[in-house]
């Protein structure tokens, strides 16, 4: 028999901007405050229930108990994500959107993007080390821009990167901002929309002729369920949802620079052993530095979970940062140890910094394997292709500010060739 528990509620009118003010704590804060996993609040006007714990993902991640359509707040839409784009769908509808997705980014093609990136990367050094000084994260989010763009089949002239790069950036940058900051996003959303939707254009009437399993091609012409292609503004969010997350893996190898800074027992380590670790180095990263904060959903009917009630319509926000970061999951989880990833096993609902659950049944980003895959490149070069000073400057982060960056971008200076001994 389960005994019905009455669910801790945050005595406060809306919590939205004490939600700005925590950052990636607020829900930690008070699972502590209330020792629950599970409490109640108010957010932009409604009632939540904010979830964490072990538990808390496969609840999240169930689509009979959840769904997506609802939950996301029309503001992060018209910066971040495009409106009405695969995040917010449901069922049928978007398995059939994620196996295009799915489709796009399947082995093969991570492959060529990181050779792309790979050879972006190097000729970036060559500019580098006439450089006086060099902000990593400004570099990589034009390196990717570029790579990312060349593998989906976007046209992209060398005068138009800088300028692409920075609207993909304030777009990811801005969708918690209020007032000025946050209209820099919505401008910078309706810049890449225009530019992406006249992509399409192009492509549909045959100026543009991309390879056929490119991204471009393969949004241009990919039919809904009804049978009909999707609008011209509908295919160019969707093909910004292909391009803007991997320009974004620019502050996970931001932060990747940091962990090589900040552990720099590692550097050694990683300089004399396999692509193993690598790959456990950037999971830790992607565990310990702050990226996705919390997700959200709508349950679909009522139920019980743990004692807890649940009534059909209720937002709920699911901790990811503190479920990266929870003792009973992670030993030790403030501090920074890649070997803890050296047990192969599938993390489907422990580790989710990109979301939870099977991403080609689900709502997991399927972009995971190209971040995992770009982030090991990165390594590569940072400790073994390159070599470089990094002088006095800012290199905490804040918990408050979502998303969060490290304030100085990570400088370098006389960077150089590094040649291997």
């Amino acid at each position: 028999m389960i005994v019905k528990k009455q669910i801790p509620r945050d005595k406060c009118i809306d919590n939205t901007f004490t939600l700005l003010k925590e950052g990636y704590l607020f829900i930690q804060n008070r699972t502590e405050r209330y020792s629950s996993d599970v409490f109640e609040t108010r957010l932009l006007g409604k009632k939540a229930i904010c979830i964490s714990g072990k538990e808390a993902p496969k609840l999240f991640y169930n689509p009979i108990l959840m769904k997506k359509k609802g939950a996301l707040p029309k503001r992060i839409q018209k910066t971040l994500f495009g409106v009405n784009a695969i995040q917010t769908m449901d069922g049928r509808r978007h398995l059939h959107r994620k196996k295009l997705f799915m489709t796009i980014m399947n082995q093969e093609e991570q492959d060529r993007l990181s050779k792309i990136t790979t050879e972006k990367w190097q000729e970036a050094i060559s500019r580098w080390e006439g450089a006086s000084r060099v902000v990593l994260y400004d570099e990589v989010n034009r390196i990717l821009c570029q790579s990312v763009c060349e593998w989906a089949g976007v046209p992209l002239p060398a005068s138009e990167v800088k300028c692409r790069a920075k609207d993909f950036s304030t777009m990811v940058n801005t969708f918690t901002a209020i007032g000025p900051e946050y209209w820099k996003g919505k401008k910078a959303r309706k810049r890449t929309e225009k530019w992406i939707r006249g992509i399409i254009e192009a492509t549909r009437s045959g100026k543009l002729r991309p390879g056929r399993n490119s991204a471009l091609h393969q949004i241009a012409y990919y039919k809904d369920l009804d049978g009909k292609l999707l609008s011209t503004q509908m295919a160019a969010v969707e093909l910004i949802n292909v391009l803007r997350p991997v320009v974004a893996i620019s502050t996970f190898i931001t932060f990747t620079a940091v962990a090589l800074y900040e552990h720099r027992e590692y550097i050694k380590i990683l300089r004399s052993s396999d692509e193993n670790m690598r790959e456990m180095f950037v999971q830790e990263v992607r565990r310990y530095y702050p990226f996705t904060p919390f997700l959200g959903a709508i349950t679909r009917k009522n139920f019980m979970w743990k004692g807890y009630n649940f009534k059909k319509g209720t937002l709920v926000i699911l901790d990811v940062y503190g479920i990266n970061h929870d003792a009973r999951i992670w030993e030790n989880p403030y501090k920074f140890r890649p070997e803890r990833f050296s047990e192969k096993r599938e993390h489907l609902f422990d580790f989710i910094p990109q979301g939870g659950g099977d991403p080609s049944k689900g709502h997991r980003c399927p972009g995971e394997g190209i971040t995992i895959e770009l982030m090991k490149l990165s390594v590569d070069f940072l400790v073994n292709k390159l070599e470089f000073k990094i002088p006095e400057q800012e290199l905490r982060y804040s918990l408050i500010k979502i998303p969060s960056l490290p304030k100085s971008g990570f400088i370098m200076r006389k960077i150089k060739t590094r040649t291997s001994m």
